[in-house]
């Protein structure tokens, strides 16, 4: 029995959104080996992004971990480092399913990402001819265009109080699959920096969690990982995607409870 190019591309995170199911991710910034996709599987992640934004990471580096993830079962998202449609296609062609754009103002921000992410009929991203998604095998265009198409991901950051008032025009825009709120940054422009439970920020998920659910896309939330009280609310409120920290803060959290340990003997 011949399979297709939908055999070799699913997008693990995309399927746990549409039953419902939560979304645990994790965020990569410092670990530059392959070896942070076993450990994010081992730990029980369904997902972990490479942090471009916020790191220097070259694209060699990205494109080894998004395709050491893949070979887990572990979903590898990227944080962009610029919405440019030339940044965006080098890093889906390295491995990445999907993106995770940052510092969206607009509506047509938005629609110019995923017309960067999308290959034709949906956007116009050029095609490389081999895919690591695919394990570089050859399948018909139309074919592959459609599953590229399908498992891509197009997560959109919610960071700004320019980007909240146009939450609900984002979450529109056909492709887009996520309305994701940069929690820390999104408080520093509505002049509440570090003010994690500011009714403000609470009315800010609020909002773009009813804009998520009137044109059926998902919330995911970030920021809050030493706040388990407000991710359970959140949850309850519909909320199923959460990134929980970074590589950095984990292992400076392991490390540091441990040397407590040791010294209180």
């Amino acid at each position: 029995m011949s399979r297709s190019a939908h055999d070799f591309v699913r997008n693990g995170v995309k399927e746990k959104l549409k039953q419902g199911e939560l979304v645990v991710s994790m965020a990569v910034k410092l670990v530059r080996s392959i070896e942070i996709a076993q450990i994010a599987r081992t730990a029980g992640f369904d997902t972990l992004y490479i942090d471009l934004e916020h790191s220097s990471f070259s694209l060699d580096t990205t494109s080894q971990i998004c395709m050491a993830s893949m070979a887990v079962g572990v979903t590898p998202l990227v944080r962009v480092a610029s919405i440019d449609p030339a940044h965006i296609g080098r890093v889906l062609d390295g491995g990445a399913m999907g993106i995770i754009a940052p510092h969206v103002q607009t509506k047509e921000d938005a629609e110019r990402i995923v017309r960067a992410a999308k290959f034709a009929p949906c956007g116009d991203r050029s095609f490389t001819g081999s895919l690591p998604h695919l394990q570089y095998r050859t399948f018909p265009t139309a074919e592959v265009y459609e599953a590229m198409n399908e498992a891509t991901m197009v997560i959109i950051m919610i960071e700004s109080s320019q980007g909240l008032e146009s939450a609900e025009a984002i979450a529109a825009v056909e492709g887009v699959d996520m309305l994701f709120i940069g929690t820390n940054d999104l408080c520093a422009s509505l002049g509440i920096p570090g003010q994690l439970d500011h009714p403000s920020i609470q009315e800010a998920y609020s909002r773009t969690l009813a804009a998520c659910q009137k044109h059926g896309k998902h919330l995911g939330i970030g920021g809050l990982g030493g706040k388990p009280e407000m991710v359970s609310s959140l949850i309850e409120r519909g909320a199923r995607y959460f990134s929980t920290g970074t590589d950095i803060s984990f292992l400076l959290a392991s490390a540091s409870a441990k040397a407590k340990q040791m010294r209180s003997r």
